[in-house]
């Protein structure tokens, strides 16, 4: 329905705090009276979404289904106010038949306590002038001030005559309906830095005269919030381009699923440093192709969209190249199902340091496209290690110019660590599928070639090419220990392990037994061999350290006395050591670490 003179269609309103417009105004079938159909600001408040029984009387904004709701117009609604009203009643000194009366002093151990109370504080923010953050988001703002013939006697002061010093503003959730109105607030704040817009409802942007006209009011403004407005993004564009220095800009929350191309004329082109577009509806990076025209882009935030690909699926789309000069890229909480979306960042995003990726259902379950289900002994070793840790590694190798993850800085040894395990788990996929296929195998890994040249090409062993004679095809039974910090054994495990698994996959069987991370085992294998050391001297040393020696000679007698090891040692002159070796993390099969078919592995917590 269509606004008429002295009509509420259109009209911004509060009901007990509650925003909403009006967008209808009239009877509603199977009722009887007139009613005023509102869109409320908050969509859980409403019933329907402008349809009622099978009528639509109104469109909303919102494209929630319960935006919407009827009320008489007989309610009555909250007084909206001045700019200079809700300044007044929020920082200005009450006046003195105001302030509250008295209260009874309060005595501590005979000392009078001082309560900073309201009183108190409203004197502390007397001075308008010199506020420099001025914060009045849901005051039911709708003017600048009182028309002059509304003006006491008096007169008024003027807006930049009572807050001259404001460089932050905040006048988010008001009942402006013109962006106008800001306009006129905003002309008189010459130091503004920073203007926070949320959750207005601003009409008929692109013809508001007040706003073309303002290109020198914002002109000290950097940063700007317009998110949660519902505004399209022409009209997004349209207003921020009345800022000539603007560096920041948040416009989150607008049901934006594409945006259309940005003027070359609007000046923050090539002065927005940071672009804020999170709680879209955005489903692939193509949607946001618009933003490559951005030169000066360095932080762009998309957290909870939509966003799954590159560029649709079945799209003769070319995916979007954004300027070097971006360096962080926030999209967390979408919903990415696979690697190849990693894989193809760095092409669009060639200068790419720092990633916020966590939430994503491919990071929360790095095997959702897996095909390396073959192997059923992989996927047992695989769960060994928590998801989020397999992520963040393969995320880590797969993207070699980050040097930031998940807001943790990225060490040479975390770097290092990352792309020998997806070597490894490259391998073990290769092995899992016929030679045949190993090209297309490739082709997802596009780091393969790069990564063998660094750690060397890991051994690909397939199971039909294993001949069970020969020893690779053999299990080793290992005995695991888990000792304490102390060195005090605390439990131990068995288990038969194929000797093609690398230390990798034994380090997840490991976690999985004791219910430990992985990355924080310390595997070391017993050999049961003695060494001597080097340069000791039998004859040499007090008797102190003599008698110290053999008890712990003795010790080692009552917990090897099944072996013999210590009667060996008694016939051995000098000290020796039992041989232990570490089974340091990287892709080398298990069968290359250990000799035998039965081992025994150490196991601490690093």
């Amino acid at each position: 329905m269509a606004s008429q003179p002295d009509s509420p269609i259109g009209q911004r309103r509060s009901y007990d705090g509650a925003l909403c417009t009006v967008r209808y105004a009239g009877e509603v079938v199977g009722t009887n009276g007139s009613w005023l159909g509102v869109e409320w600001d908050d969509p859980s408040r409403g019933k329907h979404d402008g349809q009622y029984k099978g009528v639509r009387y109104f469109s909303c904004k919102s494209h929630s289904a319960t935006a919407a709701s009827f009320i008489r117009p007989t309610r009555q609604a909250d007084a909206p106010q001045t700019f200079i009203s809700a300044l007044q009643l929020k920082y200005a000194e009450a006046s003195p038949d105001q302030r509250p009366a008295p209260e009874k002093q309060v005595v501590i151990s005979g000392k009078v306590a001082e309560e900073i109370g309201f009183d108190k504080i409203r004197r502390q923010q007397a001075q308008l002038h010199e506020l420099k953050i001025v914060i009045l988001d849901g005051a039911r703002i709708a003017y600048a001030s009182l028309p002059s013939t509304q003006l006491p006697s008096a007169g008024q002061s003027s807006i930049g005559q009572i807050c001259p010093n404001t460089t932050e503003l905040d006048l988010s959730r008001n009942l402006f309906d013109r962006f106008g109105t800001v306009v006129d607030i905003c002309s008189e704040l010459a130091s503004l830095k920073s203007l926070r817009l949320n959750g207005n409802r601003f009409q008929n942007i692109l013809e508001d005269a007040k706003l073309e006209a303002a290109d020198t009011v914002f002109r000290g403004v950097k940063e700007l919030e317009l998110g949660e407005t519902l505004l399209e993004w022409d009209e997004i564009c349209h207003a921020a381009s009345k800022f000539p220095s603007l560096t920041t800009l948040f416009a989150g929350a607008n049901q934006l699923s594409f945006l259309s191309p940005i003027p070359a004329t609007a000046p923050f082109v090539s002065s927005l440093v940071s672009l804020t577009l999170e709680y879209n509806d955005f489903t692939s990076i193509a949607d946001l192709a618009a933003l490559t025209a951005l030169t000066s882009l360095r932080n762009l935030h998309l957290k909870r969209g939509q966003i799954s690909t590159i560029v649709p699926p079945n799209s003769s789309t070319k995916a979007p190249v954004f300027t070097a000069n971006l360096r962080y890229l926030d999209v967390s909480y979408n919903q990415v199902t696979s690697w190849s979306f990693i894989d193809s960042l760095s092409a669009s995003f060639p200068g790419l340091v720092a990633l916020r990726f966590a939430h994503n259902p491919i990071y929360d379950n790095p095997e959702l496209e897996s095909q390396e289900s073959a192997a059923a002994t992989l996927a047992s070793a695989n769960k060994g290690i928590s998801n989020t840790d397999e992520s963040y590694m393969l995320l880590l190798a797969r993207l070699p110019t980050l040097k930031t993850l998940n807001f943790s800085s990225i060490t040479a040894a975390d770097r290092t660590n990352a792309e020998m395990y997806y070597l490894s788990r490259i391998a073990r996929h290769l092995a899992a599928v016929p030679v045949s296929a190993e090209a297309e195998v490739l082709a997802r890994h596009r780091r393969w070639a790069e990564l063998c040249e660094l750690y060397g090409e890991p051994a690909v062993v397939r199971q039909h090419e294993v001949n069970p004679n020969f020893l690779e095809a053999r299990l080793v039974t290992v005995q695991f220990h888990l000792v304490k910090d102390d060195g005090k054994p605390a439990s131990k495990r068995v288990i038969k392990i194929p000797k093609s698994f690398d230390i990798y996959a034994v380090k997840g069987i490991t976690g999985k037994l004791f219910v430990l991370p992985p990355l924080r085992l310390r595997l070391v294998w017993e050999t049961g061999e003695w060494d001597p050391v080097a340069g000791f001297d039998d004859d040499a040393g007090d008797s102190s350290e003599e008698e110290e020696l053999e008890a712990k000679r003795e010790r080692k007698e009552d917990e090897v006395a099944s072996t013999g090891e210590a009667s060996q040692m008694g016939r051995r002159g000098g000290r020796w050591v039992k041989r232990e070796v570490e089974l340091k993390d990287g892709p080398r099969q298990f069968g290359y670490c250990v000799d035998g078919l039965e081992v025994t592995i150490r196991v601490e917590m690093r």
